[in-house]
């Protein structure tokens, strides 16, 4: 059955899997060769184009022109995993004794000015035009993984600044100064490096099964009580979970369980990776690998889905789990790239993200407390609690 992405050329490793990338991301870019760089300039007018997440194109904001994606990226597509030990081994054989080097600096195409990238960002606006610009050498690369499938950003600035105001209005405990992010922090769309896991497991576990018994007994004095008491059974059995894309992220400096809270992504409308959907936005590749990224973040998420399995295998009333023995029969990932609009305001010498799901608006972050709101809190709860003790005390003294 068809997937509607083409199939991978014969070639193997790592190297097949970048030459497959590279081959089906034909764009409308122009390209540097000798600084392994694209931009999207207009072709009417030369001013820049973006991806435009309202009209799901290629857009300038200058003259208005509006240019479709190209075919081979044009529709969503199911998104293809691959076995992540078998990957993983190839790839670390491969790039033993080489690193990849992350900082560059290059010549803007445009305006002959220095631009830097710095850490994992791989696309940057030129400091002196404005140009956006994004590293070819990141995604050629044989030292790192291609990225699989994207999901194009389909929230808009003025949407996404409505939702950031709504977050940061309803923290009725966050400093005043706070909300004056505008002042404060910086707020843009970046495309973030996601991985993407498919696995099957069969699990073997001891445990007890706890069932609540009510006894019914007379005390000394010949009156009738009740009391429960739990009985345990040992128990054991083997019990089968299916997993299909589960997502951690692959930034270095982010709140795990804020980006997290992010989810669900709508895989359905996942794209066949292409630049174009990065034009005009920052991006970045993975700090951490998916191996990394598997055992920090998602095995634990999917031994907690397992642990409820089991709960519910064992049954009763109460559940023990004493020992399970994950087998794992398969266990694939993708790499993706998410759009997130993201607001980093620092506050008293300290950053606080608040990030925005550009596909479905979700809305997930950090914020400073005020003191001060916190301290009036206090003090008018203990007002109330007076005042109302005082109340009860004249209510009793009172003659009815």
């Amino acid at each position: 059955m068809s997937t509607g992405q083409p199939s991978i050329p014969a070639r193997t490793g790592i190297e097949g899997l970048v030459e497959h990338t590279r081959e089906r991301t034909s764009d409308r870019a122009v390209l540097h060769l000798t600084e392994a760089t694209r931009t999207y300039p207009c072709p009417n007018c030369g001013a820049n184009l973006a991806w435009n997440p309202t009209s799901q194109d290629l857009g300038c904001g200058a003259c208005g022109t509006h240019l479709p994606l190209t075919p081979d990226v044009a529709e969503p597509t199911q998104v293809i995993k691959r076995d992540l030990d078998s990957t993983m081994e190839a790839f670390t054989a491969q790039n033993q004794t080489a690193q990849f080097q992350a900082d560059k600096e290059i010549v803007c195409q445009n305006c002959g000015g220095h631009t830097l990238f710095t850490g994992t960002l791989t696309t940057v606006r030129c400091p002196y035009c404005n140009t956006p610009i994004q590293r070819d050498d990141v995604q050629d690369s044989p030292l790192r993984l291609p990225i699989d499938a994207v999901l194009p950003l389909s929230i808009d600035l003025d949407t996404a600044t409505q939702a950031i105001e709504k977050w940061i209005n309803t923290r009725r405990l966050a400093p005043s100064a706070f909300k004056k992010y505008r002042q404060l922090g910086s707020f843009t769309s970046v495309y973030l490096p996601y991985f993407s896991y498919d696995a099957a497991t069969t699990t073997r576990y001891d445990g007890a099964r706890g069932v609540t018994r009510v006894e019914v007994y007379t005390d000394s004095e010949g009156n009738t009580h009740t009391r429960t008491h739990v009985d345990w059974y040992p128990v054991a059995g083997v019990v089968k979970n299916a997993f299909a894309d589960v997502t951690g992220h692959a930034t270095a400096g982010l709140q795990d369980e804020k980006v997290t809270e992010l989810e669900p992504w709508p895989m359905e409308a996942a794209h066949p990776y292409s630049p174009q959907f990065v034009a005009g936005h920052l991006a970045r590749t993975y700090d951490a690998d998916p191996r990394q990224v598997f055992d920090r973040l998602v095995e634990p998420r999917m031994e907690s889905v397992i642990e409820q399995t089991i709960c519910s295998d064992i049954g009763g009333d109460f559940q023990r789990i004493h020992s399970m023995r994950v087998l794992w029969h398969m266990l694939r990932f993708a790499q993706l790239a998410l759009p997130v609009w993201m607001l980093t305001v620092t506050f008293k010498g300290q950053p606080f993200q608040v990030m925005v799901n550009g596909v479905t608006g979700e809305v997930q972050g950090q914020r400073p407390w005020s003191a001060v709101k916190i301290t009036l809190l206090v003090l008018l709860g203990v007002a109330i609690v007076i005042a109302l003790l005082l109340l009860y005390q004249y209510y009793e003294q009172t003659p009815h």
